[in-house]
C-alpha cells in the first residue's frame, strides 16, 4: 500500500503578529545542549487554541564549545568525547540564547515569558543523578543571559504571573504537581532516576502531544514516544486517569548508529562527525535554490519524503541485505538488571523493575563496542554504491530500529489497541524513514489504519518545553486538552478532585 506519513512541521509566526494581535501569546525559550547540536528554539503558544508556533530557531554544534580552562572541573563529555565544564556549558547556553533572542528582535526580560532547559548529553556521566549538575550549568547560562530566575520556576500564585495571562490560567483551581500533559514521571522508591535522559523523554512526549494537534491525531494516553536524537529516549505511557503512569522507557543509541556508518566514509571527522551534516549538504546541493527562496521548505525537505528517491532508485534487495547485516550488531532488548549503562547511557534497571517500568535499550555491541564494525560497513557501502545508497540503507536501518523497539514493548504487553505512536528527532524523521517506519510497524500488527495512529514531529523537545512551561503555569485549554485518555474529555475536574483530597 502507499503510506502517507503524518508529518508535523512548525508553522511560524512573525514578530508583527505577536505585537499587534489581541490574542495572548505565551513565549517560551527552549534551550537544549545535545550530543550533536545545541539549540535555542523560541515558540509562541496561542492561549486561545493551545497551538504552538515557531518564532526562531538557533542551532550550533556542541563540539564547538570552548575547551576547559585551567582549574575548571570536567564533569561530563559528549558521545564523541568533547569535554565539558560547568562554566563552558553556561557560556555556550548564554551565547546561544542571546543569539536566538536577538535574531528574533525580542527583549529577553520583557518578551520571554518562560525558559525551559534540558540536555541529551548523558553518555559521559556515571549515574542518572549526575545529570542534575548539568541542569544547574544550563541554569547558570540562562541567568548569565539575563533571564530572571522566576521565569524558570512555577509561579507561587496568580499574582506572580503577567497580567495578560491571568484570565487563561487555572492556577487557582489546580497547581503544578509534576505531571506534564497528564503523565507522571517514573521514580524509584527512593526517588532515584531510572535513566539519565528522563527529562528529554518527558519533553519529547509532551512535544509530540502538542504536535499531534496540527494533524488531527489523538495522541493522548496511551501512547509511545520515540526521540531519535544522537541518543535514544522516549516513553511508553499507560491509560490511567487523571494521570497516566510511565510504564516504559527507551535508552541507548539512535542517531549515533547513522553517524557511525557515515564516519566510515571519510566524509566527516572520524570522531566528531555526524550523518546530519552530510545529509544537509545533500539537501542544499539538490534543493539550494528552493531553500533560499522558501524558508518553510527546509523542514519538508529534511523530514519529508522529498529525498525518498535516493532509496527508490536502487534495488531494494541490496538495501535490505545491508540493513539486516547491520542489525546483527544492534542489540534491542529489555535492559538486563545488572547493567549500569546501556548504549553508553547511565541506567538503573533494578529501580525500574521495582516500580514496574520496562526499560528498553538499543546498543551496538556492549556500550558501543561494535561501532567500528558499522564504520567498516559504511566504508564498504560508500565505496561500492556511493553516499546516496548509504543513506537509503540508513533509512531502512533506523526504521527497523523503531520496529524492534515497539516489538519489545508488544512482547511485554505494553501496546494497547488504542496506543498512538510518535517519532521525533533527526534519525527518525529525515529522508524516507517515515514511510518505512509505517511499513515495518504495520508488519508487526500496530493498528489497522497505521497512518492515522502514527505521526512524525519536528523539534519535539522544543515543543515539549512549551508544553511544560504551560503546565508549570497551569495554562491549559480544557476545550482542546493535551492530557487525559484517548477519545476522552478534559481531566481538569478530576485533577481538582485529586488535589483537594477528595
Amino acid at each position: 500500500m502507499g503510506y502517507k506519513p503524518r508529518i508535523v512541521e512548525s508553522p511560524s509566526v512573525r514578530l508583527i503578529e505577536l505585537k499587534s494581535s489581541s490574542t495572548a501569546y505565551f513565549i517560551v525559550a527552549s534551550v537544549e545542549v545535545g550530543n550533536t547540536t545545541t539549540k535555542c528554539i523560541l515558540t509562541a503558544t496561542n492561549l486561545e487554541d493551545g497551538k504552538t508556533r515557531l518564532i526562531n530557531k538557533t542551532v550550533t554544534m556542541t563540539r564547538d564549545v570552548r575547551a576547559p580552562k585551567p582549574g575548571e572541573e570536567i564533569f561530563g563529555r559528549t558521545l564523541s568525547g568533547v569535554e565539558l565544564t560547568r562554566q563552558s556549558i553556561a557560556e555556550l547556553v548564554r551565547d546561544t540564547l542571546l543569539k536566538s533572542v536577538e535574531a528574533a528582535n525580542l527583549d529577553i526580560k520583557k518578551d520571554i515569558h518562560f525558559v525551559v532547559r534540558s540536555t541529551g548529553v548523558v553518555a559521559g556521566f556515571d549515574a542518572p543523578e549526575e545529570v542534575g549538575e548539568f541542569i544547574k550549568a544550563l541554569a547558570d547560562g540562562c541567568l548569565l543571559a539575563g533571564v530572571p530566575p522566576n521565569r524558570m520556576t512555577p509561579p507561587m500564585s496568580i499574582f506572580n504571573m503577567h497580567e495578560k495571562f491571568r484570565k487563561y490560567t487555572k492556577l487557582e483551581q489546580v497547581v503544578f504537581d509534576g505531571a506534564v500533559a497528564s503523565v507522571t514521571p517514573p521514580k524509584g522508591a527512593t526517588g532515584v532516576e531510572i535513566v539519565a535522559n528522563e527529562m528529554e523523554g518527558e519533553l519529547a512526549t509532551a512535544g509530540i502531544k502538542e504536535g499531534a494537534k496540527w494533524v488531527d491525531v489523538d495522541f493522548r494516553n496511551p501512547c509511545i514516544s520515540i526521540d531519535f536524537g544522537t541518543t535514544l529516549d522516549g516513553r511508553i505511557i499507560g491509560q490511567e486517569l487523571p494521570y497516566a503512569r510511565t510504564i516504559g522507557n527507551f535508552c541507548g543509541y539512535a542517531g549515533a548508529i547513522a553517524d557511525a556508518l557515515i564516519k566510515g566514509t571519510g566524509k566527516v571527522d572520524p570522531q566528531k562527525g555526524t550523518a546530519l551534516e552530510v545529509f544537509q549538504k545533500m539537501v542544499l546541493n539538490t534543493y539550494g535554490t528552493e531553500l533560499r527562496n522558501n524558508s518553510s521548505a527546509e523542514f519538508k525537505l529534511l523530514s519529508g519524503i522529498s529525498l525518498g528517491r535516493f532509496s527508490t532508485m536502487f534495488k531494494g534487495k541490496e538495501i535490505k541485505e545491508y540493513s539486516q547485516h547491520i542489525h546483527q550488531y544492534i542489540r534491542i532488548e529489555k535492559v538486563p538488571p545488572n547493567f549500569k549503562r546501556y548504549g553508553s547511557v547511565p541506567v538503573n534497571p533494578k529501580a525500574a523493575e521495582e516500580i514496574g517500568v520496562l526499560l528498553i535499550g538499543c546498543d551496538v555491541g556492549v556500550n558501543g563496542s561494535d561501532m567500528d564494525k558499522l564504520m567498516a560497513l559504511g566504508a564498504e557501502i560508500n565505496e561500492k554504491y556511493g553516499i546516496n545508497f548509504l543513506f537509503a540503507v540508513i533509512d531502512d536501518v533506523m526504521a527497523r530500529v523503531v520496529q524492534r523497539l515497539v516489538k519489545v514493548a508488544q512482547q511485554y504487553g505494553l501496546v494497547f489497541e488504542n496506543t498512538a505512536i510518535g517519532v521525533t528527532g533527526r534519525a527518525g524523521i529525515t529522508g524516507n524513514k517515515p514511510k518505512l517506519i509505517l511499513k515495518y510497524l504495520e508488519e508487526i500488527g500496530i493498528n489497522n489504519k497505521i497512518d492515522e495512529h502514527v505521526l512524525f514531529v519536528d523539534d519535539g523537545l522544543a515543543r515539549g518545553a512549551a508544553v511544560m512551561a504551560r503546565c508549570m503555569n497551569s495554562l491549559g485549554t480544557p476545550f482542546n486538552p493535551l492530557g487525559g485518555r484517548s477519545g476522552g474529555k478534559c481531566i481538569l475536574a478530576q485533577r481538582i478532585k485529586l488535589q483537594s483530597g477528595k
